[in-house]
């Protein structure tokens, strides 16, 4: 009986200094440390082995080189002539409005550029044939970064052209997330290599070995293509099979992409090197980038403004997640939301909380059909609240990964990014906001148009269901800082 006692002091041990370092090292959220401790007091043994895998924060170390490898989009853009000042850019008609917005995101790093052709696409297939006829037209270079490159049939397709534009002397440079593209072996990345292509692991794991990866609570989730440094795209659509809508059971799949044509492509074009000067560990001075093309000069092809923004666990503020909160709680009429999960922290809901409270609009969407049963269980609960509060709440007759937040009459987010802890905090992701009446017009009636294909959701429908599935979703919403 006494290595029993042993054990439990150990255990009780650990705990307190993984309680410790939570607090004053990490300086971690109660919630999240509340979520933590719970998981270690009731799986000591099992809890401690998913705190080391999926629960310790990056290291310093880590966030020291992603910081040092990191260019300032700032510096890069002063440096484009024929680009305006954030002064000249705020007192033009299509800002004046939004200064305090612009002006949040712009210290984040997001630069307003205004004339953009701005193309929004609703399903992979059509994101995908766009895709790859731009990719055949390029003449410079392919700059690609995916959370999930499978290596299925769509994977495969992408691939073999990825490879045939290098073969032609196209500079194509390759990012792909660890985890999200585990299932593909690297040898299917190697036929890029030997191509004449590059390819960079984002967090690539300990001996190259998939199982052991320490960072694998991390993942960059973005999607972004740049090509010729003109054409850039971002939003929730994956290279792999299921996200074409070739996936039985997540039918209809719903997504939202972005393509611009324009100077907003600096912004995505500075996400992506960023990324692969730390993924390649790659210490090219900035002002090559400038000189090799990947930021031309600009040209007017639209009526667009945007600005790109990026958040990631390497810094301590959830930029995303603030300038959300801003749109949210400036809204005069509507906030329509779209989202796979719906997990948010006390600040989002509040501020979601707030507009409803005055009189706004409030819509949020999320799929019927759910990929991940336990972030989905969390959702449930937090739609109840949301629906007891005057939220019009839609479950779409389908799978919807579109990550879309529109806010009045002129203002849409599309990217990578989900209305959840992870998202906000843990993931790296990027999000494109788009000023334009034109465009939001288009997104708002795509919005309706979805409804048409849902079942909105009262009361009612949570009171109906099972006590167990009330019990699950309790657990999970306690545990939903961890999902």
């Amino acid at each position: 009986m006494h290595w029993i006692i042993w054990v439990i002091c150990i255990g009780a041990s650990l705990n307190f200094l993984l309680l410790i370092s939570m607090i004053f090292l990490e300086k971690r959220k109660p919630e999240n440390i509340i979520a933590w401790m719970t998981t270690l007091t009731f799986l000591p043994v099992v809890g401690f082995i998913f705190y080391i895998v999926f629960g310790s924060g990056l290291s310093v170390r880590i966030r020291r080189m992603i910081k040092r490898k990191a260019i300032s989009e700032r510096d890069i853009i002063r440096n484009i002539k024929g680009i305006e000042t954030l002064e000249e850019a705020k007192i033009k008609d299509v800002y004046k409005k939004d200064v305090g917005l612009i002006t949040l995101a712009y210290s984040f790093g997001a630069y307003p550029l205004p004339g953009n052709d701005i193309k929004i696409f609703t399903d992979g297939m059509t994101v995908f044939q766009a895709l790859k006829k731009d990719i055949i037209n390029a003449k410079k270079s392919i700059n690609i970064e995916y959370y999930i490159f499978a290596d299925d049939a769509t994977g495969n397709e992408m691939m073999s052209l990825l490879c045939q534009k290098a073969r032609e002397g196209i500079e194509v440079n390759l990012i792909y997330d660890s985890i999200g593209s585990r299932k593909a072996p690297r040898r299917f990345f190697r036929k890029l290599e030997k191509a004449g292509g590059k390819v960079g692991e984002f967090f690539p794991p300990f001996g190259h070995i998939r199982l052991l990866n320490l960072k694998m609570n991390y993942r960059n989730h973005r999607k972004i293509v740049v090509i010729d440094g003109k054409i850039g795209y971002t939003g929730g659509v994956n290279i792999r099979d299921d996200h074409m809508g070739k996936h039985k059971k997540l039918k209809p799949w719903r997504d939202a992409h972005v393509r611009i044509e324009g100077a907003g492509v600096y912004g995505l074009q500075n996400i992506f090197l960023d990324d692969w000067r730390y993924a390649t560990n790659d210490s090219t001075p900035p002002k090559i980038y400038l000189e090799n093309g990947y930021f031309p000069s600009p040209e007017i092809k639209g009526d667009a403004s945007v600005q790109v923004l990026s958040s990631g666990p390497d810094s301590e503020i959830h930029k995303i997640k603030e300038t959300y909160v801003k749109l949210i709680t400036t809204a005069k009429h509507k906030v329509y939301i779209q989202t796979p999960y719906f997990i948010p922290d006390d600040t989002v809901f509040s501020a979601i909380a707030i507009a409803v409270r005055s009189g706004v609009d409030v819509r949020i969407m999320v799929p019927k059909i759910p990929d991940k049963h336990a972030v989905y269980l969390a959702t449930l609960s937090y739609l109840k609240e949301m629906v007891e509060m005057g939220v019009k709440v839609y479950f779409y007759n389908g799978f919807l990964h579109s990550k879309t937040l529109i806010v009045d009459n002129n203002k849409l987010s599309i990217g990578s990014c989900n209305m959840d802890n992870r998202s906000f905090a843990l993931n790296f992701e990027d999000t494109v906001l788009i000023y334009s009446k034109k465009h939001n017009e288009e997104f708002v009636k795509l919005f309706e148009k979805d409804v048409n294909s849902s079942m909105q959701v009262d009361e009612n429908y949570f009171k109906k269901k099972k006590w167990i599935t009330k019990i699950l979703q309790a657990i999970m919403r306690l545990l939903s800082s961890l999902l």
